[in-house]
């Protein structure tokens, strides 16, 4: 008992400290527009791409972004993996294809997009090789 217990605990601590980011992109931006939030739009190849892999370990993960984002932004990743085991649903795979059409037009990865709550792009970044804190700065900077 006391081990399910404690199983129990942990998965509500992880589910609280869990980074939240949205798997519909048109409920990201109701949320934006709700909370008057601007939108973090990822491109990731997160199996393939050394750089995103490596973004996502350093910057999505820190604590120092999901306080952000809970703070200041709605998150979306536009996951495009190429393994067949990561392959994602298909309509998942369709609406990522139909925002890279709109945002994302040279295949870039990673490329960070900051858009406003109606999604217009307020600025455009890629990988960059500095602490949590620090491209937590750039992505603000475009906010000026």
């Amino acid at each position: 008992m006391k081990k399910v217990l404690l199983s129990l605990m942990l998965l509500f601590v992880a589910s609280v400290y869990s980074q939240n980011w949205k798997s519909d992109f048109e409920d990201a931006k109701a949320t934006a527009a709700k909370e008057n939030k601007n939108i973090v739009l990822v491109f990731s190849g997160s199996d393939w791409c050394a750089p995103c892999i490596k973004l996502d370990k350093v910057v999505w993960q820190s604590e120092a972004f999901k306080k952000e984002v809970e703070k200041n932004w709605v998150a979306y990743k536009a996951d495009f993996p190429k393994k067949k085991a990561n392959q994602l649903a298909p309509e998942l795979t369709e609406a990522n294809k139909k925002l890279a059409e709109k945002y994302n037009k040279n295949g870039s990865f990673p490329l960070v997009v900051l858009l406003d709550k109606s999604g217009k792009v307020i600025g455009m970044t890629g990988f960059k090789n500095v602490s949590a804190t620090d491209y937590i700065k750039v992505l603000h900077s475009f906010e000026k």
